[in-house]
Protein backbone atom coordinates (compact mmCIF):
# COMPACT_ATOMS: atom_id res chain seq x y z
CA UNK A 1 0.00 0.00 0.00
CA UNK A 2 2.74 2.01 0.93
CA UNK A 3 4.47 1.98 -2.82
CA UNK A 4 1.06 2.33 -4.21
CA UNK A 5 0.28 5.28 -2.65
CA UNK A 6 4.10 6.92 -3.27
CA UNK A 7 3.77 5.85 -7.03
CA UNK A 8 0.31 7.83 -7.35
CA UNK A 9 1.40 10.85 -5.40
CA UNK A 10 -0.90 10.70 -2.56
CA UNK A 11 -0.67 10.18 1.58
CA UNK A 12 -1.51 7.23 3.09
CA UNK A 13 -3.37 9.21 5.45
CA UNK A 14 -5.19 10.59 2.43
CA UNK A 15 -5.94 7.08 1.09
CA UNK A 16 -7.53 5.77 4.39
CA UNK A 17 -9.67 9.00 5.04
CA UNK A 18 -10.99 8.34 1.60
CA UNK A 19 -12.00 4.50 2.32
CA UNK A 20 -14.36 5.95 5.38
CA UNK A 21 -15.49 8.60 3.46
CA UNK A 22 -19.36 8.49 3.31
CA UNK A 23 -20.68 7.96 -0.13
CA UNK A 24 -23.07 11.19 -0.83
CA UNK A 25 -26.35 11.57 -1.42
CA UNK A 26 -26.52 11.55 -5.34
CA UNK A 27 -23.79 8.54 -5.48
CA UNK A 28 -26.93 6.82 -3.40
CA UNK A 29 -29.81 7.91 -5.61
CA UNK A 30 -27.82 6.47 -8.10
CA UNK A 31 -27.36 2.96 -6.88
CA UNK A 32 -30.86 2.68 -6.32
CA UNK A 33 -32.29 4.33 -10.05
CA UNK A 34 -29.62 1.93 -11.43
CA UNK A 35 -31.53 -1.32 -10.08
CA UNK A 36 -35.13 0.57 -10.75
CA UNK A 37 -33.53 0.82 -14.18
CA UNK A 38 -32.33 -2.32 -14.73
CA UNK A 39 -35.56 -4.09 -13.74
CA UNK A 40 -37.50 -2.06 -16.00
CA UNK A 41 -35.46 -2.69 -19.12
CA UNK A 42 -35.29 -6.19 -18.10
CA UNK A 43 -39.32 -6.07 -18.15
CA UNK A 44 -39.37 -4.60 -21.26
CA UNK A 45 -37.17 -7.17 -23.13
CA UNK A 46 -34.37 -4.82 -24.07
CA UNK A 47 -36.84 -2.90 -26.21
CA UNK A 48 -37.36 0.52 -24.12
CA UNK A 49 -34.63 3.61 -24.08
CA UNK A 50 -33.73 6.13 -21.92
CA UNK A 51 -37.17 8.49 -22.85
CA UNK A 52 -39.33 5.12 -22.24
CA UNK A 53 -37.76 4.38 -18.90
CA UNK A 54 -38.07 7.76 -17.77
CA UNK A 55 -41.63 7.82 -18.24
CA UNK A 56 -42.22 4.48 -16.50
CA UNK A 57 -39.90 6.03 -13.28
CA UNK A 58 -42.38 9.08 -13.59
CA UNK A 59 -45.50 6.59 -13.39
CA UNK A 60 -43.84 4.88 -10.05
CA UNK A 61 -43.32 8.26 -8.44
CA UNK A 62 -39.28 8.97 -9.42
CA UNK A 63 -39.01 12.13 -10.94
CA UNK A 64 -35.64 12.82 -12.66
CA UNK A 65 -34.26 14.06 -15.96
CA UNK A 66 -34.02 11.62 -19.31
CA UNK A 67 -30.60 12.76 -19.50
CA UNK A 68 -29.41 11.46 -16.02
CA UNK A 69 -31.38 8.11 -17.25
CA UNK A 70 -29.39 7.96 -20.19
CA UNK A 71 -26.08 8.70 -18.78
CA UNK A 72 -26.76 5.56 -16.28
CA UNK A 73 -27.95 3.22 -18.89
CA UNK A 74 -24.78 3.40 -20.52
CA UNK A 75 -22.96 2.97 -17.40
CA UNK A 76 -24.58 -0.28 -16.97
CA UNK A 77 -24.31 -1.13 -20.87
CA UNK A 78 -27.90 -1.23 -21.41
CA UNK A 79 -28.72 -0.30 -25.00
CA UNK A 80 -32.15 -0.58 -26.45
CA UNK A 81 -33.13 -2.83 -29.24
CA UNK A 82 -32.46 -0.83 -31.96
CA UNK A 83 -30.41 1.86 -30.70
CA UNK A 84 -28.19 3.68 -32.88
CA UNK A 85 -26.24 4.97 -30.09
CA UNK A 86 -23.21 2.63 -30.24
CA UNK A 87 -23.04 3.21 -33.86
CA UNK A 88 -22.75 6.66 -33.53
CA UNK A 89 -20.15 6.42 -31.11
CA UNK A 90 -18.37 4.14 -33.62
CA UNK A 91 -18.74 6.52 -36.20
CA UNK A 92 -16.97 9.57 -34.13
CA UNK A 93 -14.04 7.22 -33.26
CA UNK A 94 -13.44 5.66 -36.51
CA UNK A 95 -12.45 6.90 -39.72
CA UNK A 96 -14.86 5.77 -42.71
CA UNK A 97 -13.28 3.86 -45.63
CA UNK A 98 -14.41 5.69 -48.65
CA UNK A 99 -16.80 2.67 -50.40
CA UNK A 100 -18.71 3.96 -53.94
CA UNK A 101 -21.89 5.29 -53.71
CA UNK A 102 -23.50 6.04 -57.37
CA UNK A 103 -26.80 6.60 -55.83
CA UNK A 104 -25.60 9.78 -53.65
CA UNK A 105 -29.26 11.33 -52.73
CA UNK A 106 -30.57 10.89 -55.88
CA UNK A 107 -34.16 8.85 -55.20
CA UNK A 108 -35.31 8.42 -58.47
CA UNK A 109 -34.88 6.70 -61.56
CA UNK A 110 -36.32 6.39 -65.41
CA UNK A 111 -37.58 2.57 -65.24
CA UNK A 112 -37.86 -0.24 -63.20
CA UNK A 113 -35.25 -2.69 -61.72
CA UNK A 114 -32.96 0.16 -62.41
CA UNK A 115 -32.03 0.64 -58.47
CA UNK A 116 -33.02 -1.32 -55.70
CA UNK A 117 -32.51 -0.13 -52.00
CA UNK A 118 -31.96 -2.69 -49.33
CA UNK A 119 -31.90 -2.61 -45.47
CA UNK A 120 -33.16 -4.84 -42.41
CA UNK A 121 -35.17 -3.97 -39.52
CA UNK A 122 -35.51 -6.18 -36.40
CA UNK A 123 -39.58 -7.21 -35.36
CA UNK A 124 -40.17 -7.95 -31.36
CA UNK A 125 -42.07 -11.33 -31.13
CA UNK A 126 -43.71 -12.58 -27.87
CA UNK A 127 -40.83 -15.04 -28.18
CA UNK A 128 -37.74 -13.30 -29.63
CA UNK A 129 -36.85 -11.05 -31.90
CA UNK A 130 -37.23 -11.44 -36.01
CA UNK A 131 -35.04 -10.26 -39.03
CA UNK A 132 -36.78 -8.77 -42.04
CA UNK A 133 -34.33 -8.11 -44.93
CA UNK A 134 -35.99 -6.12 -47.80
CA UNK A 135 -35.51 -4.66 -51.39
CA UNK A 136 -37.27 -1.64 -52.62
CA UNK A 137 -37.81 -0.94 -56.16
CA UNK A 138 -36.41 2.75 -56.87
CA UNK A 139 -38.84 3.70 -59.47
CA UNK A 140 -42.29 1.74 -58.16
CA UNK A 141 -41.40 2.08 -54.93
CA UNK A 142 -42.62 -1.75 -54.58
CA UNK A 143 -40.75 -4.77 -52.50
CA UNK A 144 -38.75 -6.62 -55.62
CA UNK A 145 -37.06 -9.26 -52.44
CA UNK A 146 -37.02 -9.87 -49.07
CA UNK A 147 -36.14 -12.85 -46.30
CA UNK A 148 -37.05 -12.96 -42.24
CA UNK A 149 -34.82 -14.91 -39.90
CA UNK A 150 -33.91 -15.34 -36.31
CA UNK A 151 -30.25 -14.53 -36.75
CA UNK A 152 -28.96 -11.75 -38.68
CA UNK A 153 -26.28 -12.99 -41.00
CA UNK A 154 -25.20 -12.39 -44.83
CA UNK A 155 -27.54 -15.55 -46.25
CA UNK A 156 -30.47 -13.13 -44.91
CA UNK A 157 -29.84 -10.49 -47.00
CA UNK A 158 -28.45 -12.75 -49.76
CA UNK A 159 -31.80 -14.50 -49.67
CA UNK A 160 -33.61 -11.11 -50.03
CA UNK A 161 -31.97 -10.26 -53.11
CA UNK A 162 -32.15 -13.43 -55.08
CA UNK A 163 -35.98 -13.90 -54.18
CA UNK A 164 -35.95 -10.23 -55.79
CA UNK A 165 -33.81 -11.35 -58.94
CA UNK A 166 -35.41 -14.35 -59.88
CA UNK A 167 -39.19 -12.90 -59.59
CA UNK A 168 -37.89 -9.10 -61.38
CA UNK A 169 -34.94 -10.51 -63.73
CA UNK A 170 -33.31 -7.29 -63.58
CA UNK A 171 -30.92 -6.32 -66.11
CA UNK A 172 -27.19 -6.08 -65.78
CA UNK A 173 -25.63 -3.37 -63.95
CA UNK A 174 -28.75 -3.41 -61.37
CA UNK A 175 -27.27 -0.56 -58.56
CA UNK A 176 -27.89 -1.79 -55.08
CA UNK A 177 -27.95 0.76 -52.06
CA UNK A 178 -27.64 -0.27 -48.42
CA UNK A 179 -25.84 0.79 -45.48
CA UNK A 180 -22.38 -0.33 -44.52
CA UNK A 181 -23.93 -3.31 -42.72
CA UNK A 182 -21.45 -6.18 -42.54
CA UNK A 183 -24.07 -8.43 -44.19
CA UNK A 184 -23.63 -6.26 -47.27
CA UNK A 185 -20.18 -5.18 -47.35
CA UNK A 186 -18.85 -8.39 -46.69
CA UNK A 187 -16.93 -11.08 -49.17
CA UNK A 188 -20.34 -13.52 -49.52
CA UNK A 189 -22.73 -10.73 -50.52
CA UNK A 190 -20.42 -8.50 -52.44
CA UNK A 191 -19.66 -12.20 -54.24
CA UNK A 192 -23.52 -12.86 -55.22
CA UNK A 193 -23.66 -9.18 -56.69
CA UNK A 194 -20.63 -9.83 -58.60
CA UNK A 195 -21.88 -13.01 -60.22
CA UNK A 196 -24.74 -11.49 -61.32
CA UNK A 197 -23.59 -7.92 -62.86
CA UNK A 198 -24.96 -5.81 -59.99
CA UNK A 199 -23.14 -3.01 -58.84
CA UNK A 200 -22.66 -1.94 -54.93
CA UNK A 201 -23.46 1.35 -53.74
CA UNK A 202 -23.26 1.74 -50.01
CA UNK A 203 -24.22 4.98 -47.78
CA UNK A 204 -21.36 7.16 -46.32
CA UNK A 205 -21.22 5.89 -42.56
CA UNK A 206 -23.36 7.62 -40.43
CA UNK A 207 -25.80 9.55 -43.10
CA UNK A 208 -28.85 8.29 -42.61
CA UNK A 209 -30.31 10.22 -45.52
CA UNK A 210 -28.50 8.58 -47.83
CA UNK A 211 -31.07 5.51 -47.92
CA UNK A 212 -34.08 7.77 -46.72
CA UNK A 213 -36.51 5.40 -48.78
CA UNK A 214 -35.54 2.22 -46.72
CA UNK A 215 -35.80 5.07 -43.46
CA UNK A 216 -39.75 5.79 -44.92
CA UNK A 217 -40.38 2.19 -45.43
CA UNK A 218 -39.54 0.66 -42.59
CA UNK A 219 -41.65 3.72 -40.52
CA UNK A 220 -44.89 2.31 -42.55
CA UNK A 221 -44.18 -1.06 -41.62
CA UNK A 222 -43.72 -0.18 -38.02
CA UNK A 223 -46.67 2.15 -37.76
CA UNK A 224 -49.26 -0.67 -40.02
CA UNK A 225 -47.78 -3.60 -38.52
CA UNK A 226 -45.87 -4.22 -35.78
CA UNK A 227 -46.73 -1.48 -33.14
CA UNK A 228 -49.84 -2.86 -30.88
CA UNK A 229 -49.91 -5.93 -33.01
CA UNK A 230 -48.67 -8.40 -30.18
CA UNK A 231 -46.97 -10.77 -32.42
CA UNK A 232 -46.37 -13.92 -30.74
CA UNK A 233 -44.97 -16.98 -32.39
CA UNK A 234 -42.29 -16.39 -35.25
CA UNK A 235 -44.75 -18.45 -38.13
CA UNK A 236 -47.32 -15.96 -37.02
CA UNK A 237 -45.24 -12.93 -37.62
CA UNK A 238 -43.86 -14.35 -41.01
CA UNK A 239 -47.66 -14.81 -41.93
CA UNK A 240 -48.15 -11.53 -41.21
CA UNK A 241 -45.43 -10.00 -42.67
CA UNK A 242 -46.58 -12.03 -45.98
CA UNK A 243 -49.69 -10.20 -46.07
CA UNK A 244 -48.57 -7.25 -45.39
CA UNK A 245 -45.66 -7.22 -48.54
CA UNK A 246 -47.77 -9.42 -50.81
CA UNK A 247 -51.45 -8.79 -50.31
CA UNK A 248 -51.29 -5.35 -49.63
CA UNK A 249 -48.07 -3.34 -49.80
CA UNK A 250 -47.01 -4.49 -53.53
CA UNK A 251 -50.89 -5.08 -54.73
CA UNK A 252 -53.19 -2.06 -53.01
CA UNK A 253 -51.25 0.69 -51.48
CA UNK A 254 -50.68 3.56 -53.23
CA UNK A 255 -46.94 4.83 -53.45
CA UNK A 256 -45.23 8.09 -53.04
CA UNK A 257 -43.96 7.42 -56.53
CA UNK A 258 -46.05 8.83 -59.70
CA UNK A 259 -45.34 5.74 -61.72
Amino acid sequence: MKKACKTLSISRSGYYEYLQRKPSKRALENEVLRAKIQEIFKEHKGWYGSLRITKVLEKKGIKINRKRVGKLMRQMNLYAKGSRYRHKRYNKKSPSIERPNPLNQVFHTDGRNKMWVGDIIYIPTQKGTLNLAVFVDMYSRKVSGWSMSTRVKDSLVIDAFLQGYKKEHPPTELIIHTDQGSQYIGSNFQAILKKYDAISSVSRKGNLYDNALMASFYKTIKRKLIHGAKLTASEQTRKEVFKYIELYYNTKKMHSSPH
